[in-house]
């Protein structure tokens, strides 16, 4: 089943703290979500080289192979994944290639 991770930044003028709006797609429905992540985890978690919108499809596919969209929290932050699923960071450069 294929799905679709649409992701918009919002401006919401916090300097150090990006926002988006998040929107996955597949043939059962959509859910939508509302994330944060800080300008240094982003930095991070992208090595320099992928972008924070990258990371966050990332993260939503390293989600998404665990968990139905549905249980996919409605606002967060990328840093509590790591909580529920300490191999976040180790594994996610896989879901960037």
């Amino acid at each position: 089943m294929s799905v679709a991770i649409d992701v918009a930044r919002r401006d919401d003028g916090a300097p150090q703290t990006l926002s988006f709006d998040v929107v996955v797609r597949d043939a059962a429905g959509k859910s939508r979500h509302r994330v944060t992540m800080s300008r240094a985890l982003a930095e991070r978690l992208g090595g320099g080289v992928s972008s924070a919108e990258q990371c966050l499809i990332a993260a939503f596919r390293f989600l998404l192979d665990r968990e139905p969209k549905e249980q996919i929290l409605a606002q967060f932050d990328v840093s509590v994944i790591s909580l529920y699923f300490p191999e976040f960071e180790r594994e996610l450069p896989k879901y960037l290639g």
